[in-house]
């Protein structure tokens, strides 16, 4: 067992561990995503974007310093009370932070108000969306409809997810296939949105961009 979870610390491996451990230290204010995924970030995002992300922390002071407004979802209460604690601290006044518990049962996921917070927003409204928490393909889902033509979603550890060609440890392969049937259904909606996978070797961020043109989701993604 050991060895097996071992298996990925290949000379590769810990050589792109190292590597982003000299970045992590150099820029402590910057997004726990890839160092590609921050640096298209930081040059797409405008100071008038409305943005969702589930998943709160690092991230949510970062956007918040950078855009117009920030709705943040975090499940874990201590986590939760830190990222209000610094928004306080950092005088931080344009950022909602809120705070659902988990469900019990994986049939109350699409009920639950971690997941339907998409649904306060309307259609085309936001300029981003980061899914970066728990039930990562249910919230991806749900937020399609709101992200603007243009705007972009973004999903870390995308390659647990997703097949690639990453050499990430617990990459989805070809072989292996999306992680589930809702992940499946989430790779046809997405097809016609532009797609930059970015990996650091230790895990991967993908972004998509909206297309302008992006026909109207009619598909009920709970049907």
């Amino acid at each position: 067992m050991r060895i097996r979870a071992f298996r990925h610390w290949t000379p590769r491996y810990l050589y792109n561990r190292f590597k982003l451990f000299l970045y992590e230290t150099k820029h402590l204010d910057h997004l726990w995503l890839t160092q590609q995924a921050n640096a298209i970030l930081s040059s797409w995002l405008r100071k008038a974007d409305v943005g969702l992300e589930w998943g709160s922390g690092r991230s949510t002071i970062w956007f918040a310093k950078r855009v117009a407004h920030l709705t943040s979802v975090e499940h874990n209460p201590i986590w939760y009370e830190k990222v209000k604690k610094d928004l306080t601290n950092a005088n931080i006044t344009n950022t909602k932070v809120y705070f659902y518990k988990t469900p019990l049962k994986d049939e109350e996921i699409e009920n639950n108000p971690y997941v339907k917070i998409a649904d306060n927003f309307l259609d085309n409204s936001l300029d981003f969306v980061l899914v970066d928490g728990i039930f990562r393909s249910e919230c991806a889902l749900r937020a399609l409809r709101k992200i603007k033509p243009g705007g972009l979603l973004i999903i870390d550890n995308i390659n647990w997810y997703l097949p690639s060609n990453s050499s990430a440890p617990n990459s989805r392969t070809e072989y292996t296939g999306p992680a589930s049937q809702r992940w499946e259904l989430l790779t046809q909606l997405l097809k016609g949105w532009r797609c930059i996978w970015t990996s650091n070797g230790v895990t991967d961020t993908a972004v998509w961009v909206k297309p302008c043109s992006s026909r109207r989701i009619k598909i009920d993604v709970y049907g």
